[in-house]
């Protein structure tokens, strides 16, 4: 496969916010809106980005995504609370090549977070669910029905409240004080 260079200062440009986003026809709207309403930022996770070390998180997503819906809105608050972080947003099937350079298993799951300098270099990414429940997922999903699986994937998200989520982007933006946390 030939993997043409991605100019992501240009997909930044083009991506949308989170409120854009959301304005944006998205069918599950009320979901994503209650939990960024419900999501409590902790402490650890908005003191380590200055306006000197500035990060920014291009995530490719789709609005019928359960892994979207539960991890996108908690990062959303977290930029919007913190000075020198800033998220946008670029649907998946709109943007296929890009999201072509961030298969998981081959697969255009989503969501994808690429953190990005402010220069639009990219510093890594992370996705499509933190490594926990990535890990539990692959080890059940041939011995329990779909039907069964995702409302377990949904009470592991509500458990976790978004942490697992925080510290593992942050790692992935180099925030040495809140992966510290994290670890």
């Amino acid at each position: 496969m030939d993997r043409q260079p991605i100019d992501l200062a240009a997909v930044w440009a083009e991506a949308v916010t989170f409120d854009a986003f959301l304005r944006d026809g998205v069918e599950h709207q009320g979901l994503w809106e209650g939990i960024y309403r419900l999501a409590r930022i902790p402490d650890w996770a908005l003191d380590d980005v200055t306006g000197d070390d500035r990060r920014r998180l291009l995530v490719i997503a789709e609005d019928w995504c359960g892994d979207a819906s539960s991890t996108i809105p908690i990062l959303a608050k977290w930029a919007a609370q913190t000075p020198g972080l800033e998220l946008r947003i670029i649907k998946r099937d709109e943007h296929p090549a890009v999201m072509d350079r961030y298969l998981t298993n081959r697969a255009r799951a989503i969501p994808i977070v690429i953190v990005l300098d402010e220069m639009n270099h990219e510093l890594g990414h992370w996705g499509p669910r933190p490594a926990e429940l990535q890990a539990w997922v692959r080890a059940n999903r041939d011995r329990i029905p779909k039907d069964e699986l995702y409302p377990e994937v949904r009470r592991w998200y509500a458990r976790d409240r978004g942490v697992s989520t925080l510290c593992e982007v942050a790692a992935v933006a180099g925030l040495a004080a809140v992966a510290d946390v994290c670890r």
